[in-house]
Parts: C-alpha cells; sequence; structure tokens
C-alpha cells in the first residue's frame, strides 16, 4: 500500500516557473516598481511583452493597486518614483564624467644602471580587475607583476623590466582586460633613479 502511494507522489512532476526577467533593472517584471528605472522598464516590457505589460501597468492594473489611496498620496507616489529616476540617472551620469576624465600613468622606472620597472596606476576606474590585470601582463612578459600601494597610497602593477612601450600598444589595440580603456586616458611617464654616491 505504501508503495503504490511512493509511485503516485514521483509521476507528478512539477514544471519549474518560468520567470522573465527585465533588461533594464534585471529585476522580475513585477518588481520593477522597487527599482530606480521604472519608465525605462516600463518601456522595455511594453515592446517585449505586450500582455504582461497589460497586466502590470494597464489603467485598470493601476486602478486596482493604488485605488485604496488618497489622490495625495498618488501624487506623492508618482513624485518619489520621478524623483528616485533623476538621482538614479544623476548617479550614472557622474560615474560616467568620473570614468572619461580619469587616467593610465604608465612610469618607466629606472632602479640601477640598466634595470626598470614599469608602474601602472588607474586602471581600476575602467573596471580592470587589478589582481587579473597583472598576472596578464605576468604572462604576457614572462616577468614578475605585482599589485601594490604607491607613495600616495593607492594600488598599482608594477611590472619587472622596461615594457611601457609595450603597455601602451596593448592599450591601443585594446587587447585583453584592457578593452575598456581609452587611449586618450594613458600618459607616459619616465622616473629616473637617484645616482649613487
Amino acid at each position: 500500500m505504501a508503495s503504490a502511494e511512493v509511485e503516485a507522489s514521483t509521476s507528478e512532476v512539477i514544471a519549474p516557473k518560468q520567470v522573465l526577467y527585465c533588461e533594464v533593472c534585471s529585476y522580475p517584471v513585477e518588481y520593477c516598481e522597487f527599482g530606480s528605472s521604472l519608465t525605462k522598464c516600463k518601456e522595455w516590457l511594453q515592446k517585449t511583452d505586450e500582455a504582461l505589460y497589460n497586466q502590470f501597468y494597464s489603467e485598470e492594473a493601476l486602478q486596482a493597486k493604488i485605488g485604496t489611496l488618497s489622490l495625495e498620496a498618488q501624487a506623492k507616489l508618482e513624485k518619489d518614483t520621478a524623483k528616485k529616476e533623476a538621482k538614479a540617472e544623476a548617479k550614472a551620469d557622474a560615474a560616467l564624467k568620473k570614468k572619461l576624465a580619469s587616467q593610465v600613468t604608465i612610469k618607466r622606472i629606472e632602479r640601477n644602471k640598466r634595470k626598470h620597472v614599469t608602474a601602472i596606476h588607474g586602471l581600476e576606474a575602467f573596471d580592470v580587475d587589478l589582481k587579473k590585470a597583472a598576472k596578464f601582463f605576468a604572462q604576457r612578459f614572462a616577468t614578475g607583476a605585482s599589485v601594490t600601494k604607491n607613495v600616495q597610497g593607492f594600488d598599482e602593477i608594477v611590472v619587472q623590466g622596461d615594457v611601457s612601450g609595450e603597455i601602451v600598444d596593448m592599450i591601443e589595440e585594446g587587447v585583453g582586460l584592457l578593452k575598456n580603456v581609452p587611449k586618450d586616458n594613458v600618459v607616459e611617464v619616465e622616473e629616473k633613479g637617484k645616482k649613487g654616491s
């Protein structure tokens, strides 16, 4: 008798629920209203799936959602949503301006006589993982490379050897991890070592 119940329960397969995620805010479409870009989310959903758009944002659906709110509360809700969207847009613009104003400094430092190291500073502003970049440079140039703190306290990549020209060429060509770094933001600097007494 127990084996018959087990067979009956295993024969019923429950299919997984399909969830549509918004391409704008990456939330499920029923949660877009909690994000900071509701207007763009609504436009995307209307283009992608008209039935779902009507289910969540048609006049009847909106009236059902906010029908219990007073007119003042509805106006406040709309004002808060517009404020959130403007704030998120301003934050994205500020991040873009900061990224465009950032510079990558490639410094050729003389150690002693004919020994040099190359220090690269400023890659983190262009969403480059410094540890991965150091490993990439070490493999590319068959030399040592590490992430260290410079005198100002910022992280920089130090590559053994005089490879500053090759790194500039790699940035201009957009090789590997460096594809997002604009070549106009690259500055080459040469630093002389101290003369021994």
